[in-house]
């Protein structure tokens, strides 16, 4: 079995610790209705930077890394605000596009500095 669909996990995990890390702190409900109204723009986000960057191929490249974390953001932001009518206020964009960058990208880091076979 190939590592990189594990890799794809690392991903989806990255977003989830975000949403879940975000609504706990503003003391949001646990449903997962919610949840998923919170998770859902950026997982669209997420797939979209995977299928332009065809992350599929070298997932673990912080090059690749780097055209996901922009495509979750911007197009989680763009549809947080336009068809899910949440907001995007700067220290919100700044907050996200910062811990998204941290997990996001600093996985890729890990990974290629400890992996041997990938």
């Amino acid at each position: 079995m190939s590592v990189r669909p594990w890799l794809l996990s690392l991903d989806v995990t990255s977003v989830i610790v975000f949403v879940a890390a975000g609504r706990s702190s503003h003391g949001e409900d646990s449903s997962a209705s919610g949840f998923f109204q919170t998770a859902g723009p950026f997982l669209i986000g997420l797939a979209v930077g995977w299928v332009i960057m065809r992350a599929w191929r070298r997932p673990e490249a912080i090059s690749i890394g780097v055209g996901v974390l922009a495509a979750t953001v911007a197009v989680g932001m763009l549809l947080r605000r336009l068809v899910f009518d949440d907001g995007t206020a700067v220290s919100f964009v700044l907050v996200a596009a910062a811990f998204l960058t941290l997990f996001l990208i600093g996985w890729r880091v890990l990974v290629r500095r400890f992996a041997t076979d990938l």
